[in-house]
């Protein structure tokens, strides 16, 4: 990775703080008609994307069931979306750099559709997993271009009140996906759960036509830009990240954490990310920027990111799943039972989203963020068995509480940390490390998961076997007696599963929390530039000259 164009020597913080303390951004600047159409058009793209990744929760029992699958193949129904998803981030938004926002916006459409097509005609998981490993790479691309792009066309200062249109959509598609899917798994099929993409995919790539017109002052040749972008950097990256993330999914699920076929891509995929990180170095237009990494409060935000990510997905997969196996809930009513979460990570996110517009100041979401969603982790223990409605509704209330404030302060204090000319790149190394962690959190909570629930079955005296199959044994359990012994001890091993889940949330949001407190004070009024520019903001008097676009990607 390439040191900061331009820079000997990086400024001391104290260089910083004068540098990015200085006004530069009129906090009156307000969108023109062509910027909302593009925030609509992200937001309406987020929605669809959000949707998919967490609608196939519900559906994994009866997906497994009708193609004949282990629970492995539905877990990797989810993780193989979601480990495309975050490689091909990095890559897509530099391809963006050089051939134009457009351009890779409407290709990541076109690649989540037709994987939206392949899973709908599926006939097998093998196919299955084509359809969705395509799909994560338009996913993907979407979500990182989304953050891109308003870097393009709304400043720093103002982002954050702006975005929450994104971040609502977000959310609502989030906590919406496994109500919908409970519901076309119930009264429809699996099937439906992907047809439901095809009229956002058609409405996105008219609106993406038509509004979302960046232009860049860079005029040169296709063959020019097929030269431009880092080939073996991105090669080198997108590899080692896969190989990595595979391994990890790999570990004590399909294989033992100490056997060759997880430790072999867990080593593989690390030395290839460090040959990208060295390639880096040596050419012009990185894929990768060191200058993000500057300090170690650019080190503690992206952790933070990562660590929400794999607290919001692992949530999400296995609170759900807790309804449907330890208190024989529906899908539907599964869903149901999280929009505590979705009544206040929605709201939270805003009001937070509009604070930090107006003092201009983040840290203080970091740390109430942080430290609510600590206790709302440590409150899932008391999910058991029993428990009453009230309190379990209680607990999620505390975590979408924390939730939402990190929603947009994690994304925009991230932003804030980082130099101007990266600020478009900060926003799109959030989405990727969040991704990231939505990837590993899905993975670890499931080898977690297998492994305390074979654990307790063990202990009982019950085949180990159930935890292989927890997904497809919900349909069993339904079909025994009450008093069934095997049905009982079944029962006690998924609540000793889940809380094995819920006590690594706790210390990932503690570590988070702890993280957090290394970060240290930064403006959001900076200096913003763009190479790309709306049609509308070209032709507008002034607002270009003030410098109201947005940063440099």
């Amino acid at each position: 990775m390439t040191p900061p164009t331009g820079h000997e020597k990086l400024p001391s913080m104290a260089t910083f703080s004068v540098e990015e303390h200085t006004p530069s951004q009129p906090p009156s600047w307000k969108p023109l008609k062509q910027e909302y159409l593009v925030m609509l058009t992200i937001s309406i793209l987020s929605l669809m994307v959000a949707l998919d990744a967490t609608i196939l929760v519900p559906v994994l029992p009866a997906l497994a069931t009708a193609l004949h699958g282990t629970s492995s193949d539905a877990f990797w129904a989810g993780t193989s979306y979601l480990l495309t998803s975050a490689v091909f981030q990095p890559f897509i938004a530099a391809l963006s750099d050089v051939f134009g926002r457009q351009q890779l916006l409407l290709l990541s459409l076109l690649f989540f559709s037709a994987g939206a097509l392949i899973c709908a005609l599926a006939n097998g998981f093998t196919v299955l997993l084509v359809g969705r490993s395509i799909q994560g790479i338009g996913g993907g691309g979407i979500i990182t271009l989304g953050q891109v792009i308003f870097s393009d066309i709304v400043p720093l200062r103002q982002r954050p009140k702006y975005f929450s249109f994104v971040l609502g959509a977000w959310a609502i598609g989030t906590i919406l996906g496994p109500v919908i899917g409970g519901a076309f798994v119930q009264k429809l099929n699996w099937r439906w759960v992907f047809y439901l993409n095809f009229p956002f995919c058609v409405a996105g790539m008219v609106m993406i036509v038509l509004f979302v017109k960046l232009n860049t002052t860079v005029k040169e040749s296709y063959k020019r830009k097929v030269q431009r972008v880092d080939w073996l950097g991105s090669f080198l990256f997108i590899g080692g990240t896969t190989s990595f993330l595979i391994g990890v999914s790999w570990g004590g699920i399909q294989f033992k954490w100490t056997s060759a076929s997880t430790l072999a891509p867990i080593i593989v995929g690390i030395f290839g990310v460090i040959l990208s990180c060295v390639w880096e170095t040596r050419v012009k237009e990185p894929v990768l920027r060191g200058s993000l990494f500057y300090n170690v409060s650019a080190f503690a935000a992206y952790y933070c990111a990562f660590a929400q990510g794999f607290l919001l997905f692992t949530a999400l997969y296995y609170v759900p799943f807790y309804f449907m196996s330890v208190r024989d809930t529906a899908p539907i009513q599964s869903g149901i039972n999280i929009f505590p979460v979705l009544f206040l990570l929605l709201p939270g996110s805003i009001v937070v989203s509009i604070i930090t517009t107006r003092i201009g100041r983040f840290r203080w979401a970091f740390w109430s963020g942080w430290s609510i969603t600590t206790a709302g982790c440590g409150l899932f223990l008391l999910l058991n068995l029993n428990t009453k409605t009230a309190v379990w509704a209680g607990v999620f209330v505390v975590f979408g509480v924390g939730s939402g404030m990190l929603l947009s302060s994690v994304n925009f204090g991230i932003q804030a940390i980082s130099r101007s000319e990266d600020c478009g790149r900060a926003a799109c190394m959030y989405s990727f490390v969040r991704s990231v962690g939505m990837s590993i959190g899905v993975a670890v909570g499931s080898t977690i998961f297998q492994n305390v629930m074979s654990s307790k079955l063990k202990s009982l005296g019950l085949p180990t076997s159930i935890a292989h199959v927890s997904e497809g044994f919900v349909a069993v359990m339904k079909t025994m007696a009450a008093d069934d012994p095997v049905r009982v001890g079944a029962l006690q091993a998924y609540v000793q599963g889940f809380h094995g889940v819920f006590i690594a949330m706790t210390c990932m949001s503690g570590s988070a929390l702890l993280a957090s407190c290394f970060i240290k004070t930064f403006s959001m009024d900076k200096v913003l530039e763009s190479d790309f520019k709306l049609e509308a903001r070209i032709i507008s008097s002034g607002d270009l000259e003030s410098g109201a676009s947005s940063c440099r990607s």
